[in-house]
């Protein structure tokens, strides 16, 4: 998976790009995240995306970012240590 971080011109992250290929099979795995794709053409609030994803999807989604991390902080571990 090749998921870039946007930054803008201070350095702060502002957004990430998700390959078309990646979405398809993330999307695929976590059906509602399917509805997120047209938040970009019309502007919310974020009180407008509660409810968006269930709580299975968001748990799912926060778990696999958790061992994400896991698995960056020790790799950073690796190389520094």
């Amino acid at each position: 998976m090749q998921i870039q971080v946007l930054k803008d011109s201070f350095g702060k992250n502002t957004g990430v790009f998700i390959p078309m290929e990646d979405w398809n099979i993330i999307s695929q795995k976590y059906e509602g995240l399917k509805g997120l794709v047209n938040i970009s053409k019309t502007k919310k609030k974020i009180s407008d995306l509660v409810g968006a994803l269930s709580d299975e999807t968001a748990n799912a989604i926060l778990e696999e970012v958790k061992e994400g991390r896991k698995n960056w902080e020790r790799r950073l571990d690796k190389q520094f240590n």
